[in-house]
């Protein structure tokens, strides 16, 4: 059995933060859970998808993963407003996919506890922008917590099912990736036994937002907000650690660096924390009785200065004169993550603590490291399909491109990427190119982000008869996040009981006149097919098909010999390095070589190189 369905309390273990939430939901009795998956979050539904798979009878909880946030959204949706307990997962820019349903969710509530992960990624490790996924609730009117700690985690995603059924509201948990991504020895509880079938009770009246019902909606909300106020000014969660005149409001991740910075500094018993696990609504007689005891505050929270100006306002209009800082020169920056170190500077220059900082080791005998820019994998089939379309169209077309591995497209030398902003708009905004400029325009989108958000943009376009070229990296699983299933995987091959949707079915099925499959690999017969698609007037797609060399390992394992460059035929013209600067491949005296712990066998620089000089391995006699 797993550890996380170990039945029995009392024991500990040593989990990931994300898995604490699993644990969390496990121990609040889940029913149903629904998500698109999307880093920090993704541990969460992968954790989720592989108990239910491995072991049904213990996790007896539904799961899916949804075509996208929206639909994961509606989907649980659904299951909280019959009754049952329900998580959804995603990342912070999901939650503007699922922005519609949520606000209106907000107003009609729901009668099972409804709990809605959005996990935030300051400083963007994989992400494309950093968003502060705090005024969600703000706009919502839901209730937030903000656990600092993979056991405050398993705690507050309990406790968040519980306060959901309090105000049948959804309540939203909000991580960073440093909470998501840590390890502690977490405390287990009971299982229960989870209610799992439920009878939906009409009341159209509360569930129908028409208008004139929507009115008397948000005045329902208005109240359920008065009492998540007070469940906030009371709740254990919030509390004040420590004492002094100087004081310092701190919420998630950025309060254990506040704690190991005061003793860092030697500053405990001089500085008191006013530490914040309920974010929203905030709880403002504690904090403006924790005001009136300070004569000076530093608010320490990563991203915007939500908390800051809050503190501001109370303190404005009830007459306190406390000095209240955050954001601004010395002190926090609107951007990027925090760290320890920075914590203790800041605070050590605001409150004025003498303290000697570590001195960095000597590291000036050491070669600098070389750059590791991301890249494609040895083998990867985007890249045998970008260095095709370069050949047919060149660099004078336009290359709107989307979320996913292929946006490392962007990096030379393929540099096929122009635009992107959101899953889906490369689809969209290529006709935007077509009709702005009347450049060639070839986008590219992956088969999980076009099942997620590129339909829509493609129907528009045909619709509206613009003139582009869609490539869809058709690599059999949503690569980028960790290989999770989505509507176009072949299921057979992972043993999932979804049913597998046929890519280029729906492509024509949208109207598209112009629609070729092709094996990327296959380099002379995919320029060929690629050439016919772009002279194609109107909108065209080509679907390039080839599994994700990663993923096929584990489904779908070939044995494929490496290659290797001969040398006594290479005349150094070293179009497979400068063309698709395969990682496996290397420069030395002049001559391309090729590591063959790394080379897959893919065949893509033997089919460009002009002396035919790259073979397979030989083997040994």
């Amino acid at each position: 059995m797993d550890k996380l369905l170990t039945p029995g309390g009392g024991k500990t273990e040593l989990l990931l933060g994300n898995e604490a939430i699993v644990r969390g939901a496990l121990e609040a009795g889940l029913a149903f859970a629904t998500c698109y998956p999307g880093t920090p979050s993704s541990e969460v539904p992968d954790t989720l998808y592989r108990l239910r798979k491995a072991e049904p009878d213990q996790a007896q909880y539904y799961f899916e993963y949804s075509t996208n946030e929206k639909v994961a959204m509606e989907c649980a949706a659904g299951a909280a407003v019959a009754g049952l307990r329900t998580l959804v997962t995603m990342k912070h820019v999901g939650i503007n996919v699922a922005a519609d349903p949520l606000m209106t969710l907000a107003y009609t509530g729901v009668n099972g506890g409804m709990v809605v992960l959005s996990a935030d990624d300051p400083s963007l490790f994989s992400s494309q922008n950093e968003q502060d996924n705090r005024y969600y609730a703000r706009l919502s009117g839901l209730p937030m917590l903000e656990p600092s700690s993979p056991s405050e985690l398993k705690e507050a995603t309990k406790y968040a099912f519980e306060l959901s059924e309090k105000l049948t509201v959804p309540v939203m948990l909000r991580t960073t990736t440093r909470v998501n991504h840590a390890r502690e020895a977490v405390k287990f509880a009971k299982l229960p036994k989870a209610k799992t079938k439920v009878e939906f009770k009409k009341d159209p009246f509360r569930f129908v937002t028409v208008p004139a019902v929507s009115r008397q909606l948000h005045l329902r909300l208005l109240k359920v907000y008065e009492q998540a106020q007070a469940i906030s000014e009371a709740s254990e969660l919030n509390q004040v650690i420590g004492k002094g005149k100087l004081g310092v409001i701190c919420a998630g991740v950025a309060a254990n660096y506040v704690f190991d910075a005061l003793a860092d500094l030697d500053a405990v018993g001089k500085v008191k924390v006013l530490k914040l696990g309920m974010t929203w609504p905030l709880p403002e007689k504690m904090i403006l009785k924790f005001l009136k005891s300070c004569d000076k505050v530093l608010v320490v929270e990563e991203l915007e200065p939500l908390v800051e100006n809050a503190a501001r306002a109370l303190a404005q209009e009830n007459g306190v004169k406390v000095k209240i800082a955050g954001k601004g020169p010395k002190l926090f920056s609107r951007a990027y993550e925090f760290n320890p170190r920075l914590v203790r500077e800041v605070i050590g220059h605001y409150f004025g603590f003498k303290y000697k900082a570590t001195k960095p080791l000597d590291l000036s005998d050491l070669p600098a490291l070389p750059g590791r820019p991301p890249t494609l994998c040895p083998g990867c089939p985007h890249r045998a399909t970008y260095y095709a379309v370069k050949e047919v169209v060149g660099n004078s077309a336009i290359y709107p491109t989307d979320i996913g591995c292929y946006t490392l497209g962007l990096l030379p030398p393929i540099s096929m990427a122009d635009f992107v902003i959101c899953m889906g708009s490369s689809v969209s905004s290529s006709g935007g190119f077509a009709r702005a400029t009347g450049q060639k325009v070839v986008s590219f989108i992956g088969d999980s982000t076009f099942f997620h958000s590129g339909i829509t943009g493609l129907v528009n376009a045909v619709h509206n008869n613009h003139n582009f070229t869609l490539v869809i990296l058709d690599n059999g699983t949503t690569a980028m996040t960790g290989h999770q299933p989505h509507p176009g995987v072949d299921t057979e091959k992972i043993g999932d009981p979804t049913t597998h949707i046929d890519l280029e079915a729906v492509v024509r099925s949208l109207g598209v006149q112009h629609v070729t499959t092709i094996k990327p690999l296959k380099v002379k017969a995919s320029v060929e097919a690629i050439k016919a698609a772009v002279e194609h007037e109107g909108v065209s797609v080509i679907i390039s098909q080839e599994l994700c060399p990663l993923f096929a390992r584990r489904v779908a394992p070939k044995s494929r010999k490496p290659f290797e460059v001969r040398l006594d035929k290479c005349k150094g013209h070293l179009d497979c390095v400068k063309k698709v600067a395969c990682p496996a491949m290397f420069v030395e005296e002049g001559k391309a070589r090729i590591n063959p712990l790394q080379c897959i066998g893919c065949a893509l620089c033997a089919q460009i190189c002009p002396e035919n000089a790259i073979l397979p391995v030989k083997a040994e006699a």
